[in-house]
């Protein structure tokens, strides 16, 4: 069964009057890529040159109404955990909270200098080009996002601007999942844990379907592992493989521990578009975050 969906460059986020007037990076999808290629017509390639058959599903072929209903659900029965899942995820840009895992676990196994550039450098390219693919998903698909289609919809989260399909910070967290279990396959369990709850909190902040966060996962991981096979390949001068796999266990703790930024920052926390009452967005960071402090 095939639906037709609203699009986001048509309607206004709720509290709005006009269709959003400022995209952020719409020519994004253009970018240069690190690992995946592009021909002349503009197709996404394989670091093969052969034609990419993403890892999504249709927009056309999913139930948008049906996926209302959950964000609805969602916000109506939002815990003070969740709260605290969605500004963790949410705050800043969607690279800021896996960087520093990506040191802790450098750190955790004594990796040298050089395997450490290394390391960041791959996993970085591996987001970048994942980014690049996101946004020119976002922007051919042109989804519209949950406050666009209920246009009273108070959300937890200021919502992006840029369409919903598929969702960012989902598909670079199954990106970033698949790169550092190749590295650090013992890990593989906790990183997959942390995917998919930075997944899951953009349905916790209102700004996302399930779906969106679902299928971003999907491809995510799609392009990692592409960006694997790729480094697989890799030799040094004596034709033995560049990368070193860490397979002893060291259980790494990874951030988030406290759900507190490892890098804080005090970002700008206004948005023009509809949000919950000031009371359920803010006090839950005092009451919740000290209870934790006591905790730990």
């Amino acid at each position: 069964m095939k639906y037709s969906y609203n699009r986001w460059s048509s309607l206004p986020y709720a509290g709005e009057k006009v269709p959003p007037q400022n995209p952020e990076e719409p020519l994004a999808g253009s970018w240069p890529l690190k690992y995946l290629k592009r021909d002349s017509d503009g197709k996404i390639l394989s670091p093969e040159g052969k034609v990419i058959r993403f890892h999504l599903k249709d927009p056309r072929k999913i139930n948008w109404k049906e996926e209302l209903k959950y964000v609805h659900s969602t916000l109506n029965n939002l815990t003070d955990r969740q709260k605290e899942v969605a500004d963790y995820w949410g705050t800043g840009v969607a690279t800021k909270q896996w960087t520093p895992v990506i040191d802790r676990l450098i750190d955790t196994y004594g990796v040298t200098a050089p395997h450490a550039a290394r390391i960041l450098d791959t996993c970085h390219a591996a987001i970048n080009d994942s980014f690049v693919v996101t946004w020119f998903l976002k922007y051919k698909l042109d989804v519209a996002r949950p406050n666009q289609i209920d246009p009273d919809l108070a959300t937890f989260l200021c919502t992006p601007r840029h369409p919903t399909y598929p969702s960012g910070h989902s598909v670079i967290a199954g990106c970033a999942e698949t790169v550092l279990s190749y590295y650090f396959p013992t890990e593989c369990n906790q990183l997959a844990e942390l995917a998919e709850e930075c997944a899951v909190s953009r349905l916790y902040g209102g700004v996302h379907f399930p779906v969106d966060n679902d299928e971003g996962l999907r491809l995510g991981r799609q392009i990692g592992l592409l960006v694997v096979k790729e480094l697989e390949k890799q030799r040094n001068a004596n034709d033995e493989a560049v990368d070193t796999r860490y397979t002893d266990s060291r259980s790494a703790k990874l951030p988030p521990i406290t759900y507190e930024q490892v890098i804080p920052f005090d970002f700008r926390k206004i948005c023009d578009s509809k949000l919950l009452p000031k009371d359920d967005v803010s006090n839950f960071n005092y009451i919740y975050k000290k209870w934790r402090k006591i905790l730990w």
